[in-house]
């Protein structure tokens, strides 16, 4: 279902103009216009989910499937050099806009996009904790 209140639900339905990619029956991958490395983009379902708390396996899938579709183009067309996958859930995690999108971000030998965090060292204690509290 669409939220009509929702800028990425207008977006993914054409209801606002953007820089598409990639489109199908469910999802839009459109360009960032504020990317962190040149040819970021977003998938966007064209159904409303907040997160992936909420959005159903199949269309997860499908949200997957459309940054792979894409990722080859910018390989292929852009010559990247890798990529990331970022997907945001809640706002600690620094999702802004509350609809479940991923960021399809090429990156380039020496681009200096900084996506990635300093690895922790817990000890085998702390992970076995961990480990017994998700798992139960």
């Amino acid at each position: 279902m669409k939220n009509d209140n929702c800028i990425f639900c207008k977006i993914a339905n054409g209801e606002i103009p953007s820089r598409t990619l990639y489109e199908d029956e469910r999802y839009r991958v459109i360009l960032d216009m504020g990317p962190a490395t040149r040819g970021h983009a977003l998938v966007l379902p064209k159904e409303h989910f907040e997160n992936l708390y909420e959005i159903p396996d199949d269309w997860a899938a499908g949200a997957l499937a459309a940054a792979k579709k894409a990722a080859v183009l910018m390989k292929d067309k852009l010559g990247t050099d890798g990529l990331n996958l970022v997907q945001n859930n809640g706002e600690a995690a620094g999702q802004t806009v509350m609809h479940f999108h991923m960021h399809i971000i090429p990156r380039y030998k020496n681009d200096n996009a900084h996506i990635l965090w300093k690895p922790t060292s817990p000890s085998a204690e702390e992970l076995d904790d961990v480990l017994r509290q998700i798992t139960g």
